[in-house]
């Protein structure tokens, strides 16, 4: 059943279930679940310390704490320290210790996590944002990364000056149906929802913490290629339900209570080359769901060998529609050079949604070959695609979404302005849960985090809790920035940063 809530309201609807109350969209503290946190610094302190509590007296951030009852002992909560910013304001605690016993430099963890696209700052950040619902306001870069292209290389020309829109005026709001069939009228409170990630490829806390932050944020998650676990139908109405190429966990009964139901025709990170599940992910339950063998690896195929043209394309598009005469239709498609031409055969095939998956994306199963030389970038991709439907005068009636190695709200808003009306994530939700991108997500045990696995011990490391509250803290940050975007712009609304490439400027042309 379709759900539409104010975009002011600060709790989803009652979720349907025993026992189960809703989760509330509320920033709560979730700090990180092990003991010692990563930060950007490490203090070192000498044997000249003389405990005389002038770094603690002096520090801005409260990185020197003595421990109640240790009147003698002087320790430091190093991830809280923001050292170069402490030199332009006068605060380095370093200069002031009488005693000379302080050093400060990056810390060796810092210095190897991350990579290019995924710096250690974009981690970090995320992180912070997952605890804590706020924007940092230290050191730390959480609008861009460092590849040297994509989104990096393209920033906003905010006015100087002007008037501000109050953001208590903003509406993120985005309704996901605009064809004016007689099919509900879905509307989001923010413009991004969850990407599928298949019962396993991910942990059941992990499905299902995405789950409940998606009712509390009045959006929807998706279950991916891997079926509908039983866990999920408390919060089917903030669920999309993934038909893909091997037709893993197909069922009429979940396809008939899911208000949108999303096909598969290919992924942006490993498009031409369909899906790969390892023997060891394949444990009892998720064969069980999969109705296959347990311990054997699963392939999805590619492509859909019951569809080679629009008019297949259709048949499956009425197929839904006959099951579930509630449910919006939304195509998952990779960017060939031609997915301009693939965009407007699927809306006059009758899909809702147009989700565009470019590369760069996926998670560390994605073959690496794949993922930088196979699909268009999604910054490339969404324009075009944009365009050639106002060209073709359907441009209002088609909701498209969009996704592929957007990390940040700032790629979000980006998106947008290029021609998107939303987006989907699914790596910043990892990160948001813990996620360091060692890349080892396709092994069963592979993933030190607990979040793409399905070894119960490995599994027990998070809880549904916990997970779901830091994706409620994240989202709150991301709309946050989104508003504060939209304020400086002088909107009121969302819709009106769609398609404003007059907005955005290119380092490499100015």
């Amino acid at each position: 059943m379709a759900t539409i809530l104010d975009k002011n309201a600060t709790q989803a609807n009652p979720v349907p279930g025993i026992g189960l109350q809703p989760p509330v969209r509320e920033v709560k503290p979730a700090p990180d679940r092990f003991k010692n946190l990563l930060g950007k610094y490490k203090v070192w302190r000498s044997d000249a310390c003389v405990k005389c509590g002038k770094c603690e007296e002096i520090c801005p951030r409260g990185v020197h704490v003595r421990p109640d009852g240790y009147a003698d002992f002087l320790t430091g909560l190093d991830w809280r320290c923001t050292a170069e910013q402490c030199k332009e304001n006068g605060t380095y605690c370093v200069d002031h210790c009488p005693q000379k016993a302080l050093r400060i430099e990056l810390s060796p963890m810092y210095k190897s996590l991350g990579d290019y696209r995924w710096t250690a700052d974009l981690i970090m950040s995320t992180w912070h944002m997952a605890s804590t619902g706020e924007v940092p306001d230290g050191e730390l870069e959480y609008k861009t990364g460092n590849s040297g292209g994509g989104f990096d290389k393209i920033d906003f020309r905010f006015p100087a000056d002007g008037p501000r829109t109050n953001p208590d005026e903003i509406s993120t709001a985005l309704e996901l149906n605009k064809r004016g069939d007689n099919r509900p009228s879905v509307v989001i409170d923010i413009p991004i929802y969850g990407g599928g990630m298949s019962f396993g490829s991910v942990s059941p806390h992990t499905i299902l913490s995405k789950a409940r932050a998606a009712v509390a944020w009045n959006t929807f998650s998706c279950t991916g290629e891997g079926g509908y676990i039983e866990r999920l139908l408390p919060y089917k109405d903030h669920m999309i339900t993934q038909v893909a190429t091997g037709l893993f966990g197909v069922r009429e009964e979940t396809i008939q209570m899911a208000p949108i139901v999303e096909f598969k025709y290919a992924q942006g990170a490993k498009p031409g080359l369909g899906g790969h599940l390892l023997g060891d992910k394949n444990t009892p339950a998720v064969a069980a769901m999969r109705e296959a063998v347990a311990g054997t690896p699963l392939f999805s195929p590619f492509p859909f060998h019951s569809v080679y043209s629009v008019e297949d394309h259709k048949k499956h598009v009425d197929w839904i529609k006959h099951i579930n005469p509630h449910a919006l239709v939304s195509v998952k498609v990779s960017t060939p050079i031609d997915v301009d031409m693939v965009a407007v055969g699927s809306f006059y095939a009758g899909t809702h949604i147009v989700h565009l998956d470019g590369s760069y994306g996926g998670t560390g199963a994605a073959p690496e070959i794949a993922k930088k030389n196979i699909a268009m970038p999604i910054e490339y991709a969404i324009p075009k695609v944009s365009r050639f439907l106002q060209e073709e005068g359907i441009r209002d009636q088609v909701t498209l979404i969009v996704s592929g190695g957007l990390r940040t709200a700032y790629d979000m808003a980006k998106a947008i302005a290029l021609g998107a009306d939303g987006v989907v994530i699914g790596t910043s939700e990892m990160v948001a849960m813990g996620c360091i991108r060692c890349g080892k997500c396709e092994s069963g045990r592979g993933c030190t985090r607990g979040i793409a696995t399905t070894d119960p011990e490995m599994v027990a490391k998070m809880t549904i809790e916990w997970g779901a509250q830091r994706l409620i803290n994240m989202l709150f940050a991301w709309r946050t920035q989104l508003v504060d975007i939209l304020s400086r712009f002088g909107m009121r609304d969302v819709k009106e940063l769609r398609g404003r490439t007059d907005l955005l400027s290119h380092q490499d042309y100015e």
